[in-house]
């Protein structure tokens, strides 16, 4: 079938309609080929060619059904064919035959041809609406509804049996085709002139249990195919090369577990067995929660009575009384042998010749040696003292990193792993940089400099920023910088004033303990107020300078008062009378305690264990007023 350009861009809508359909969209690519297939006549094997390679297979063939029940490609193919086989003789005889049969309707390609593209549209219209009409029938009767119908052909399909019904259906779409080609062509078949039977596919017949059946009811074996390409054909055999080669490993698997196969060893069923109920015997928790009462009243006997022998001090005397030796120690019967003598000798009165008999063995020329035992406050790294350079030294060794530094980003800009940087301008090598440049726009080139020396100064103060220490980093640092380990010993001085009644001294010698991170406690007491303060050495020398030099103790005057003289006047002082070091701290953070009687101290240091130090300070304090008198 040859179209002209004119008729084929009247049927361009109705085509653009069908693309959009099956494809979704319109297609240039596909539209193309329409118009070019419509013009030179491609038949229904070259259309699907043609559209296959520009889309999917099963779009090209929708596209081509399409065009097939538009134009029906199978009567013209088939024609063609037939003018190419013919021969000469053949092509006169079909020449005579067509001038004979010259008052019968013409050929259907010729008349569509000379057909006017409205008439083409009413044709293509009612074809549309036949088949609509007729696939609403069909569906009726396979659902056996009880629509009524104007036809009677179908309302005696209704009442058919099963086998009669389906060679009606087929009967029906014969003649929908074959009116369907008729009407397209623009003709009336005549009955006399045979129907060709169509190329395309003959419908799928499926019974009530969904078995492929013919016209005449009878069931139809449909061959499966097989893969003809190679790449399927490969792909085949190699999952079967796969699915044999998984058997053979299963294989070999089994046999190696059979021949490793250690009948003495039980083997687990494949399937658990259901476990039985078990119930507790009545009783069983009442019993144990009354084990666990008595257990714990056990416990709190026993808490108490050792409380008790702590008291007492029975529980010292038990302990010792376990490590001495079961013999009466204080007997005055002489031992037979001497513990350090046995292993020389058995009996000292063995002697021969004036002398005792002794094991030679015993004794060699090696020298016992006792293990030693690492002292309490040794540490368990050993400290190295730190090194430190010369200005000279820290200058080579800074200029050697720099250089380092420099070789490693020269290294990277030549692999052009970073860019190399812009040159460094600034307004005195402005002219030795730029050259010719700068003469040309001095103007600009003075501003491009001035921006960049505004952005390293920007650089260069936001990467001191970022160094910048945070207000919690340098707490911590300056607290980091004040504590020291005193977990080898601690370093405690006892100070001893006359009076502490005035309260910015009081102030500060709390304050400045606090922030030393120091730890103690001050006593006062009438004539003799004890400090006691624990720490490191850096944190002893800074209170030390506190308490002897900073404080300005001459300032206040203590009033005392004797039996002999009332109201004696004198300046107020401040003594250390010991520093050493102690294994652990004894008191918490630094406090003010306020007695009246020497009893009451004693009893809180003997409580800290360190009464030594209170009998040290008050000692020397009734020692001084002794001395005055």
């Amino acid at each position: 079938m040859n179209l002209s350009k004119s008729e084929i861009e009247e049927l361009r809508p109705s085509l653009e309609k069908m693309v959009v359909r099956v494809v979704g969209t319109t297609d240039d690519k596909i539209m193309a080929i329409f118009e070019r297939g419509l013009n030179h006549g491609y038949d229904k094997d070259k259309f699907f060619k043609k559209l296959a390679s520009i889309t999917e297979e099963k779009k090209a063939m929708k596209l081509v059904d399409k065009l097939d029940t538009i134009f029906d490609f199978g009567r013209d193919s088939s024609k063609s064919k037939k003018r190419t086989n013919e021969n000469d003789e053949g092509r006169d005889n079909k020449k005579q035959k067509t001038d004979h049969q010259s008052s019968a309707p013409s050929n259907g390609s010729e008349i569509s041809a000379n057909l006017t593209s409205v008439q083409i549209k009413q044709m293509m219209e009612n074809a549309q609406r036949q088949i609509e009409e007729r696939k609403r029938k069909l569906e009726a009767m396979k659902l056996n509804s009880d629509i009524t119908s104007e036809s009677t052909d179908t309302s005696n399909v209704l009442d058919m049996n099963s086998d009669e019904r389906q060679r009606r259906i087929a009967e029906l779409q014969k003649q929908i085709q074959a009116k369907l080609a008729g009407t397209l062509s623009g003709i009336a078949t005549p009955s006399a002139i045979p129907i060709k039977p169509s190329d395309k596919p003959r419908p799928l017949i499926l019974d009530s249990e969904g078995r492929t059946v013919d016209t005449s009811g009878r069931e139809i074996n449909i061959q499966t195919l097989t893969p003809t390409l190679k790449a399927n054909i490969r792909a085949k055999k190699k999952e079967n090369f796969k699915h044999q080669q998984a058997e053979k490993v299963a294989d070999e698997a089994r046999t190696a577990e059979l021949s490793y196969f250690d009948e003495r060893l039980a083997i687990k069923p494949a399937i658990r067995g259901k476990r039985a109920l078990r119930f507790h015997e009545p009783g069983k928790f009442e019993l144990m929660a009354e084990q666990m009462r008595m257990k714990a009243q056990m416990e709190k006997l026993q808490n108490e009575i050792s409380q008790i022998a702590r008291k007492t001090g029975i529980s010292s005397a038990t302990k010792l009384a376990l490590i001495a030796p079961k013999t009466d120690v204080h007997s005055d019967e002489v031992p037979q042998i001497e513990w350090w003598d046995s292993v020389i000798t058995d009996d000292y009165n063995k002697i021969i010749d004036n002398k005792i008999q002794i094991r030679t063995k015993a004794i060699t020329n090696l020298i016992e040696h006792p293990v030693q035992i690492r002292p309490m406050n040794e540490p368990l790294r050993s400290a190295y003292l730190p090194v430190f350079l010369t200005p000279k030294e820290r200058k080579k060794l800074r200029r050697q990193n720099r250089r380092e530094a420099w070789k490693e980003e020269q290294e990277k800009i030549r692999l052009g792993l970073i860019d190399p940087p812009e040159p460094k301008l600034k307004i005195s090598n402005l002219m030795r940089v730029l050259g010719t440049e700068a003469v040309q726009d001095p103007t600009k080139i003075e501003a491009h400099v001035r921006e960049q020396m505004l952005k390293r100064q920007k650089a260069h103060e936001e990467d001191n920023q970022s160094r910048k220490l945070t207000d919690e980093q340098r707490r911590e640092k300056k607290i980091k910088k004040l504590k020291e380990d005193t977990s080898m010993g601690v370093n405690v001085s006892v100070y001893r004033i006359k009076d502490l009644s005035n309260q910015s001294k009081k102030f500060k010698i709390e304050t400045n303990a606090k922030q030393l991170f120091m730890t103690g406690i001050v006593i006062i007491f009438r004539d003799c107020c004890v400090v006691v303060v624990e720490g490191g050495p850096k944190q002893q020398k800074k209170y030390r300078r506190l308490m002897m030099h900073r404080i300005k103790w001459e300032e206040d005057i203590v009033r005392t008062y004797d039996d002999t003289v009332d109201n004696k006047e004198e300046p107020n002082s401040c003594k250390l009378v010991w520093e050493g070091k102690a294994p652990k701290r004894c008191f918490g953070e630094i406090k003010f305690r306020q007695f009246p009687m020497e009893k009451s101290v004693r009893e809180l240091f003997q409580k800290h264990h360190c009464e030594h130090l209170w009998d040290l300070a008050y000692s020397g304090a009734v020692l001084e007023v002794s001395m005055d008198d």
